[in-house]
């Protein structure tokens, strides 16, 4: 028998909108046989899991530069609530960039935040996990606005919209009133990448999402990309395998689903 991965986005409580950016609910009825994929993310994640022995455990994972391919897990369920741009420091007291290529038990970040938040989830359902953030983050943490604003502006206009590609580094950090430096600073801490690679990403998950209605050609340009060629050489750095290959089924070995140390 061969069973299969169910994902479902659910609502984000208003209160903490501030804080988080989606939510999605993560389920697989037995062992998971089927190879999977995680894709290149420039997010940082909260991961609230329940094994199949009944097991709970809160992970933070990082931002990943480049997708993985992975063996089937053992887990029952799990949530997975991505922090919204400018709030990992202020919610897990370190930068984003300190967590990007990264996942590990929440515990074992530094701060003092992250600790008591490990020790109030660990016995909590995910469903509860949730509903207890709610509740205890927006009276216990203050973020710095002005500057999770100018992270957010700043993602916002490096990132592809309908109608409109964003601008080199340069003319993105004169629009936002800040250098270049100022604005590798900002991604750094609030996304943990630079601006040119949360852009790469951006332009490889246009691709992934608009691969089965436009030519190649035309999906080059849509996306960002000089041409067809320059396309493939990026999504192959990012994903592995060439766009053909990757939508044909041919990708590259799976391997075993490991907590990760900063490479």
């Amino acid at each position: 028998m061969t069973n299969t991965i169910s994902r479902q986005v659910l609502p984000t409580p208003e209160a903490l909108r501030p804080w988080v950016a989606g939510i999605e609910s993560v389920s697989v009825d037995a062992e998971h046989h089927e190879a999977y994929i995680q894709l290149p993310d420039a997010t940082t994640k909260m991961v609230f899991r329940v094994g199949q022995d009944g097991r709970r455990s809160t992970l933070v994972v990082g931002p990943r530069t480049r997708a993985s391919y992975h063996r089937g897990e053992r887990f029952a369920s799990c949530f997975e609530m991505r922090l919204a741009p400018g709030t990992t420091r202020p919610l897990l007291g370190v930068p984003a960039v300190d967590l990007a290529g990264r996942a590990m038990p929440l515990g074992d970040l530094p701060g003092d935040t992250a600790r008591r938040l490990a020790t109030e989830l660990g016995k909590l359902d995910p469903e509860e996990a949730v509903a207890h953030l709610s509740e205890v983050l927006p009276g216990r943490l203050a973020a710095d606005r002005s500057r999770t604003d100018l992270v957010r502006a700043g993602v916002d206009a490096m990132s592809i919209r309908t109608g409109r590609l964003p601008g080199p580094v340069g003319d993105v950090a004169r629009e936002l009133a800040v250098s270049e430096r100022q604005l590798r600073s900002l991604f750094a801490e609030g996304v943990g990448l630079s601006p040119k690679h949360y852009a790469r990403i951006d332009r490889v998950h246009s691709v992934l999402a608009r691969a089965d209605d436009v030519p190649w050609a035309q999906l080059a340009v849509a996306s960002g990309y000089y041409d067809q060629a320059h396309m493939t050489s990026d999504f192959r750095t990012l994903m592995g395998v060439p766009p053909r290959s990757y939508f044909s089924g041919r990708l590259p070995d799976p391997q075993p689903c490991r907590l990760a140390a900063r490479r």
